[in-house]
């Protein structure tokens, strides 16, 4: 599966972005779509992760401020991003795959995401106070 990424870009702090990520194809049932970011220096950590089902799970760094969905017709996942701040700036990843046995949704965030799973390239947030 092939993901690209799009919408990043530089805003103020207080200030909204709204990310996309095209899938090649649609996500089966027991796949989950998730978005990553890493810092210069950090680890790539999860900030919102989507199951087949719709149901979502979120970093507590995020929740509240952003919103993970999907238009599953068109093969396209979203985060929407409110109220950015100072510590939100990284290249923003999406990731696809499937979830099962023991990982769910809540591992695949906790984790960072799996190496397996099919990534986009990034697109990069920046935020300015």
């Amino acid at each position: 599966v092939q993901l690209v990424e799009s919408g990043g870009g530089s805003v103020q702090a207080g200030g909204s972005l709204r990310l996309a990520c095209t899938a090649s194809k649609g996500a089966a049932p027991g796949y989950c779509m998730g978005w990553f970011r890493q810092a210069p220096g950090k680890e790539r950590e999860g900030v919102a992760v989507i199951a087949s089902d719709g149901s979502t799970v979120y970093d507590g760094s995020v929740k509240g401020r952003f919103t993970i969905s999907k238009a599953s017709a068109q093969n396209i996942l979203y985060l929407q991003m409110d109220r950015l701040q100072p510590e939100d700036p990284a290249l923003y990843y999406c990731s696809m795959g499937y979830v099962g046995g023991t990982a769910n949704k809540a591992t695949m965030l906790a984790r960072g995401g799996y190496e397996y799973h099919s990534w986009g390239q990034g697109t990069q947030v920046t935020v300015s106070s």
